[in-house]
């Protein structure tokens, strides 16, 4: 499909350049913050908008390159990195790859993602500030701001609490920039009873010198830009709105530098200390991130006549791209590629609230990947209820019936009409003696054909209408025009009764059949932008290799070639195996993720403990009747219990309790460079700490958020000063020198046990260290030369399929 390389960066090729003549389009989409897991909201609101566009650029043979990564530094780091008692840095390496595995399975095709605390960001970012100084734009100025004499330091907003000011409020915890609980902006200093969030002691106010970009004196030429470009780009009506409010309220002077550590240092005498406000170099990240793509990547961000820049972002984002990120730009006298075209999204909800990450409220990336529902269908959700003029609502029940009705039985079920039909074998009884036997059929005079002509000519008029909404950057309504020549095609089907033309009038039912795989095809080019996996699916099944050359690419579109869908594929092409594309979502699996997903992250977390503690108790009041009409004393917990009835039973696989892991965090031992320290959710709503001798062979950043194998019922074990609630399975060579991790396929669901077909029974409560069970099963554990992980010679099974390794075949798993 085009040059595209995966999600989350892909593989490395040569970068692009600016070709003269050719339309160069340059895409970026908001970079989204570092501290948490992007949810739903975040994903349509900027990255997934932004992909659709750069892949519809590709489709066509615009030289286009869409940069993305995270944003990395200021106050929310810093504040997260307290919260989870690591470094800054630590914070950003741990999001940083998250981020990534959630895009990549979101099939959202970079062409760079990288990162804002990368030196690239240093060195661009203090270049265009030195330009500010030199040509005079910037000015200093005293701030009240409150210093803790406890922490030594200036304290951002965020890490100052304190009583809400609002008359009527007085919450107790309001933050510095905002209270939670009544909405009011504030500042810092009229927080009544303040105090510092890291040693909960009281700061005072104290004076500090800060640097301003100097807005009011840009104003003109900021204007001039403004006016031009929104209506030479076609700027959204909310980006237009948004940019307008502020103009109206008045520029004033903007503080570009903060009281922190975690930052690009400032480079000037006065303020060494300091580091730039993250709005001033955020969006300079666009920037680095194509400096790491290329070191050319002037020729990208300053060459306005020949590049055309694209953003997408969330309606908070607005003015940081239309008066900020330009007045700097502005202000440096360059020849910058300044933003020609914004788009600009409202707010996702989630079913009766807002989408928050602060509150854990919504689905979020990593959550979509283990609902097992395919991501085309993800995406197409996200697409069709894009909030492109006002907010819109993500409920699960809207969900179901948007794949139900219009991916399976309209979409979904056109397609597999027509392959189906085509496929069968008129010679085979269950066939009934119709059929193509896989082959496209020669249909000469298609263009005489009545209905078939008046078909084209529609299908061609929705194509034109489709590329129109696309160059507008109206991506919902691309879609839906998609969705309707699938409609179309279907009432074409009905209308022609190809069922009876076969035998009444073969040569129109060649015709028919001929012109519907074709649109087939067609449907497959027009929906790779908003669903590149269900595309390769349908290539897949037209027998078409992944990288066919698509329709599209010529200046007019192939607007003419769509009039006539009858000449897209051969005939005499054989066609692959067809399969359905959408499987229905049911009522019961509607009602299931509406309970998973109810309430915050942190009450599921609290509802699960709650169970288990439920359960527990129950176990212990409940007394057991041992058959003879003799009761028995109260069960014991887990922990109690001794596995004495297991202990003399067979020593066999089904005696360890093997389960389907997820590793939350992850960090060095503090006191052993070997070793890490994991927290693993195993499925019992708190996770299990698990102490693993793998630094050498495995590095930190690859071992954040992944599946894993964890053996659960081992004793505990102290390991240098922390208690090891589990073991995470590994295979090694045969000569030590790697180590690799056993991993489920990535749909497994956490917590579920991991099988081996053929050996039957429960686990042990606690394997029994003196009768070396693990020890005695482990000889026979190993990975096979299809690097799929076996107890003797059966593998480590899932629901979702076997649990395999990257590259070790014939190693020894412990």
């Amino acid at each position: 499909m085009g040059d595209v390389s995966s999600g989350g960066g892909g593989d490395r090729k040569v970068p692009k350049l600016p070709i003269p003549g050719k339309r160069n389009i340059l895409i970026t989409s908001a970079l989204p913050y570092v501290n948490n897991v992007p949810h739903l909201g975040n994903i349509i609101g900027c990255v997934l908008s932004a992909d659709v566009y750069a892949r519809y650029c590709r489709l066509r043979g615009y030289n286009t390159v869409y940069i993305c990564g995270t944003d990395e530094y200021g106050t929310a780091t810093e504040t997260k990195a307290l919260e989870e008692n690591c470094t800054p840095q630590q914070i950003c390496d741990k999001y940083h790859a998250i981020h990534k595995e959630v895009y990549k399975w979101f099939n959202i095709s970079f062409d760079e993602f990288g990162r804002t605390s990368s030196p690239q960001q240093t060195e661009v970012c203090q270049a265009i500030f030195m330009k500010l100084l030199e040509n005079n734009w910037l000015s200093e100025n005293t701030m009240q701001q409150l210093y803790c004499d406890t922490c030594k330091r200036f304290l951002a907003d965020r890490l100052v609490e304190g009583v809400c000011p609002t008359q009527g409020c007085n919450y107790d915890s309001a933050r510095g920039d905002q209270c939670e609980k009544c909405g009011k902006l504030l500042n810092p200093t009229e927080l009544q009873d303040p105090r510092c969030k890291v040693c909960r002691n009281t700061p005072r106010i104290r004076d500090t010198n800060h640097l301003f970009l100097e807005l009011p004196l840009l104003k003109d030429k900021l204007e001039e830009y403004i006016n031009h470009m929104s209506v030479a780009g076609s700027w959204s009506q909310n980006a237009i709105q948004a940019t307008n409010a502020w103009l109206k309220e008045g520029l004033k002077p903007r503080c570009i530098t903060r009281d922190l550590k975690w930052g690009v240092p400032v480079p000037h005498d006065n303020f060494k200390d300091k580091v730039f406000y993250v709005w001033f170099d955020a969006p300079i990240g666009y920037v680095s991130i194509t400096s790491c793509y290329t070191t050319e990547w002037e020729k990208w961000w300053k060459n306005p006549e020949n590049v055309e820049l694209y953003q997408f972002m969330g309606k908070d984002n607005v003015p940081f791209h239309t008066v900020m990120f330009p007045s700097t730009l502005i202000g440096t006298g360059e020849n910058w590629t300044m933003m020609k075209t914004i788009s600009v999204t409202e707010y996702l909800n989630y079913e009766a609230g807002k989408f928050s990450k602060s509150k854990g409220i919504g689905v979020f990336g990593n959550d979509a990947k283990d609902t097992n529902i395919p991501v085309e269908v993800w995406r197409y959700y996200l697409l069709t209820n894009r909030p492109e003029v006002s907010d819109t609502l993500f409920t699960w029940a809207d969900l179901q019936a948007k794949l139900n009705s219009e991916l399976l039985n309209n979409l979904g079920n056109f397609i597999n009409r027509v392959l189906s039909f085509i496929a069968k074998d008129p010679a085979l009884e269950d066939s009934k003696g119709v059929g193509y036997h896989s082959v496209i059929p020669e249909a000469p005079g298609a263009e005489s054909h009545p209905l078939t002509k008046k078909f084209g000519e529609t299908v061609g008029d929705y194509v034109q209408q489709y590329l129109e909404a696309m160059e507008k950057v109206k991506l919902k309504l691309g879609l839906k025009i998609a969705m309707i020549i699938s409609g179309e095609g279907n009432a074409y089907l009905q209308e022609s009764k190809f069922w009876k033309l076969y035998k009444e009038d073969y040569h129109s039912c060649s015709v028919v059949m001929k012109t519907s795989a074709g649109l087939v095809y067609l449907l497959a080019c027009l929906l790779e932008p908003f669903m590149p996996s269900f595309t390769l699916e349908v290539h897949k099944q037209l027998n078409l290799p992944p990288e066919t050359q698509v329709l599209l690419s010529d200046e007019k579109g192939d607007i003419e070639r769509a009039r006539r869908p009858w000449e897209f594929l051969p005939a005499g092409h054989k066609i692959g195996t067809p399969e359905p594309l959408f499987k229905e979502l049911t009522d019961g699996e509607v009602e299931f993720f509406r309970q998973k997903f109810a309430g915050s992250q942190a009450d599921r977390i609290l509802k699960a403990e709650a169970e288990a503690k439920e359960l527990a108790e129950k176990l212990q009041k409940t007394e057991v009747s041992d058959g003879k009409g003799k009761r028995q004393r109260p069960a014991k917990s887990a922990a109690e219990a001794k596995p004495k009835a297991s202990a003399e039973a067979e020593i066999s696989i089904c005696r360890l309790d093997i389960r389907v892991g997820l590793i939350t965090k992850v960090q060095k031992h503090p006191d052993a460079d070997s070793l890490y320290v994991e927290e693993i959710d195993v499925g019992e709503g708190q996770p299990r700490t698990v102490v693993s001798g793998l630094v050498k062979y495995i590095p930190l950043e690859d071992m954040q958020n992944r599946k894993v194998c964890v053996l659960c019922n081992l004793k505990p074990a102290t390991m240098r000063g922390i208690k090891s609630q589990a073991m995470v399975l590994a295979a090694s060579s045969s000569d030590q020198t790697k180590v690799e991790l056993v991993e489920p396929p990535q749909s497994a669901h956490v917590g579920e046990r991991v099988t081996f077909p053929g050996f039957e029974g429960n686990p042990d409560d606690v394997l029994n260290p003196k009768k070396k069970v693990f020890e005695t099963v482990q000889l026979d554990l190993h990975t096979d030369k299809e690097l799929v992980a076996c107890y003797k010679d059966v593998p480590f099974s899932t629901s979702a399929g076997v649990c395999k390794v990257s590259s070790i075949s014939g190693g020894t798993i412990r």
